[in-house]
């Protein structure tokens, strides 16, 4: 009989899952469920419910054990990874109260203010969580559900994100791993431990409400009955205590040990390392996370990358490879035109305020090719402002394992190559997070038989590079990007006085 382990990506479009042939080390059925966000919401907001991801994951979960054509006591392990720092608010009775606020719910920046005001101002909130409180993250979102709806807030039991709500739903178990929970800026990440000050400056009967954390490499719990039920599993399949998609996403691209460095290009994109200690960042740009392994994941956010791309694509009517063969017709630097790809605000920068803004728009520059190559590098220079500063603190990258939908484009990948100045090479299983979440869940489920093995002789036997491709920089090339990058850094920070006057205009 086979041994499956069931992966699980559920993100801001859509619902992944995979099925792991343990044997023979490959997937064997994967299917998607693809959603949207709330429509017709204030500027900023951006939300969805969590009963959309429970639907999406039994329906990805049944097509792909369809397609592995599974029996039920094949499956040994489900592992979950879930969209970082959602706030999802449950009722004493287990019931969610309002949508889930996102990761990229820009609408709380002035909670993020009272809480760091609270803490005693930047220096002291580094001090405190290791992490600075911004927007994306969980902490402001509670103060805001606190300010803006106290008849909702009057009934919040239990706070919980978006991966720890599915795998309630899949246990019976309310829990948060440190991985995801380091995402809340509400933990104190040097020490794994919530941070007492910062749980006051939003509510002080708030620590009653966390979920008791638990280490990366212990289950959740196993199926409850009603929900075995549901998929068609038996009640004893383990869960796993999953994570959030990056820290997911770092065990599916073999990102387990120091010298490793991932790149994603999704929705968002994330720049990731894996750390024997903490790594500080004292300007607060870098995330201190901890992973989904019992260790840290420094890391970097942009909250802008195919939010952009498609944007473009999709307004000049084009399929992703007619996209690409464009891009590919403009030189290095788009012949001067210069994308500053902040979109829907921005992270990394703290940008909050920020909009999209093209320099460089001219006769010559005002054409298709030239329009598809600026969005392809403006947000793949907004992700190398963030490897710069992991690199000032003493995270070094030679080769970037690049994942998400960008890194399957040949002519972006080259562009990666050239802006990080480093090889970009890809995984055979470019699911990372999915994979991830299958991997950590055979970890444990490995571990719960007896043996003694490590999250590293996992992912060196089950992560495999796609050396077909390999991408090395271009030293010409990396000489533009690095003008380029320049550039960007410069107009970035002199927009951002005028970014916050056009809110005030926009929002009149």
């Amino acid at each position: 009989m086979r041994t499956l382990i069931i992966g699980i990506d559920s993100g801001t479009q859509s619902t992944k899952a995979l099925v792991l042939d343990t044997g023979k080390k490959r997937v064997v059925g994967s299917a998607a469920e693809k959603y949207d966000l709330i429509s017709d919401l204030p500027p900023g907001a951006k939300e969805q419910h969590p009963h959309t991801w429970r639907a999406a994951t039994a329906k990805a979960i049944k097509l792909a054990l369809k397609a592995a054509k599974a029996r039920s006591g094949e499956v040994k392990a489900i592992g979950v990874s879930g969209q970082q720092h959602g706030f999802v608010p449950l009722d004493a009775a287990g019931e969610v109260i309002r949508p889930a606020k996102l990761w990229c719910d820009t609408s709380t920046a002035a909670e993020c203010e009272e809480i760091t005001t609270a803490l005693g101002g930047a220096k002291a909130t580094l001090r405190a969580l290791g992490n600075a409180v911004l927007p994306g993250f969980t902490a402001s979102k509670i103060l805001w559900l606190k300010r803006h709806e106290p008849e909702n807030f009057a009934r919040l039991a239990t706070v919980l994100l978006p991966h720890d709500y599915l795998n309630w739903w899949l246990t019976g178990r309310a829990v948060m791993e440190f991985g995801d929970a380091s995402g809340t800026a509400l933990l104190d990440v040097r020490r794994r431990r919530w941070s007492d000050a910062a749980l006051r400056a939003i509510d002080p009967e708030l620590a009653g409400k966390l979920p008791p954390l638990m280490p990366s490499d212990q289950p959740a719990g196993t199926l409850q009955p009603a929900t075995a039920k549901a998929l068609g599993l038996g009640a004893e399949v383990l869960v796993s205590a999953g994570g959030g998609d990056n820290m997911m996403g770092a065990i599916g691209t073999g990102n387990t040990r120091a010298g490793v460095v991932t790149a994603s290009f999704g929705t968002s994109g994330t720049i990731y390392a894996c750390a024997e200690k903490p790594v500080v960042d004292p300007q607060g740009e870098i995330a201190a996370f901890c992973d989904s392994t019992n260790r840290w994941l420094p890391l970097l956010c942009t909250m802008n990358v195919t939010v952009a791309t498609e944007m473009m694509r999709k307004d000049f009517g084009l399929t992703p490879q007619a996209f690409d063969a464009q891009a590919a017709k403009a030189p290095a630097g788009a012949g001067g035109l210069l994308l500053l790809p902040y979109l829907e605000g921005e992270r990394t920068p703290n940008v909050p305020d920020g909009t999209g803004v093209l320099l460089g728009v001219n006769t010559r520059t005002f054409a298709l090719p030239q329009f598809a190559r600026a969005a392809l590098e403006g947000v793949t220079l907004g992700m190398n402002y963030g490897l710069r500063r992991l690199a000032e603190l003493g995270v070094h990258a030679t080769q970037i394992r690049a994942t998400g939908g960008g890194a399957n484009s040949n002519v972006w990948r080259q562009i990666m190559a050239d802006i990080f100045n480093a090889e970009v090479v890809t995984l055979k299983v470019g699911e990372g997070a999915a994979y991830g979440a299958a991997l950590q869940a055979f970890w444990c489920w490995r571990n719960q038989q007896g043996e003694k093995v490590g999250i590293e002789e996992v992912t060196d036997e089950f992560v495999t590079l796609n050396t077909a491709q390999t991408t090395q920089p271009r030293p010409e090339n990396a000489a533009v990007y690095a003008e380029a990058q320049a550039l960007q850094d410069e107009l970035s920070r002199s927009l951002r006085g005028v970014f916050a006057k056009h809110r005030q205009w926009v929002v009149r």
